[in-house]
């Protein structure tokens, strides 16, 4: 499959079009990431943000551009939004009162706490359970049983990327389901 052909299929919504490019593109924009933030996680983690924004918004992907600098962009715009928010909430912090600051809250739930937890668990549970069963799976492997990427790679005997990718898929299909409420 030609890289131009796949880009077509996948704005066509075709699942292997995007399991193709990400398989092309996964190194490229990980290793841009891992340049710029220095730790394996936060890569990890923008660069799966980048894929994800990249597939809900690829039918605004122009031709004019190639699409590794596309995607590039697409990541380094959601890395500097992650410094920005960081850099507010340190904002936040340091210029409160001195005395502030350094005093220690008590942050351990209150029972009323437990119970309302315990209702949007159960709530997110029961909306897990309206996905397909694959889907079910991956994020209770990733999520409940917090798997490692490779961990769940091996556990399901299927490559990493894919489930990357299903995994990007349940969540979004999870937001969709819960949205509709």
């Amino acid at each position: 499959m030609e890289i131009e052909e796949a880009i077509k299929r996948a704005k066509e919504n075709d699942q292997k079009a995007f399991n193709y490019l990400l398989d092309i593109y996964w190194d490229d924009v990980y290793g841009f990431q891992l340049k710029r933030t220095h730790n394996e996680n936060d890569a990890e983690d923008i660069t799966i943000q980048t894929f994800s924004k990249a597939f809900d918004k690829i039918k605004t992907y122009k031709e004019s551009y190639t699409f590794k600098t596309w995607l590039i962009t697409i990541s380094k715009n959601i890395h500097v939004d992650l410094l920005r928010k960081e850099k507010n909430s340190i904002t936040q912090v340091l210029s409160k009162d001195d005395r502030k600051a350094f005093e220690v809250l008590d942050e351990s739930p209150s029972a009323e706490d437990k119970l309302i937890t315990e209702q949007h668990l159960a709530k997110l549970l029961r909306d897990i359970k309206k996905l397909k069963p694959h889907y079910q799976e991956v994020i209770n492997l990733r999520y409940f049983q917090e798997l490692s990427y490779k961990e769940i790679s091996k556990e399901l005997d299927e490559p990493m990327n894919n489930i990357k990718v299903k995994l990007l898929r349940a969540k979004k299909l999870l937001a969709e389901i819960i949205m509709k409420k």
